[in-house]
């Protein structure tokens, strides 16, 4: 496993949000990649998990959580910012992603070159 620290921002909101969602579920890994899907070709998958992979790089140690990436999608969330958004209609986390050439208006789904 890969450590690579700088290559995910995560806000203050997105860590504050994380922390209350871990001790409610007792997991201490969040998993965040990339699937097939979407309006947009693709879209983010975000799940707690107990389990690592050998090709899992290692993004972020906030309040005892880890945060990882597999290999696959890396390379499609550098430079991304994850962040938490509250609205009248409901919250959720979001990420802010430069490689990102279109996305969908809810901004779970989008397409690279």
């Amino acid at each position: 496993m890969k450590n690579l620290h700088k290559s995910l921002i995560i806000t203050n909101k997105a860590a504050n949000c994380l922390k209350k969602l871990i001790n409610e579920k007792n997991y201490k890994i969040l998993r965040i990649g990339i699937i097939g899907g979407g309006c947009s070709g693709l879209k983010y998958n975000f799940y707690f998990t107990k389990n690592l992979n050998n090709d899992d790089i290692r993004i972020k140690n906030i309040n005892n959580i880890e945060i990882i990436i597999d290999s696959f999608s890396y390379q499609y969330l550098l430079g991304s910012t994850l962040d938490y958004e509250e609205e009248l209609l409901g919250s959720k986390f979001i990420i802010k992603n430069p490689n990102a050439i279109t996305t969908c208006s809810c901004g779970a789904s989008f397409s690279i070159s």
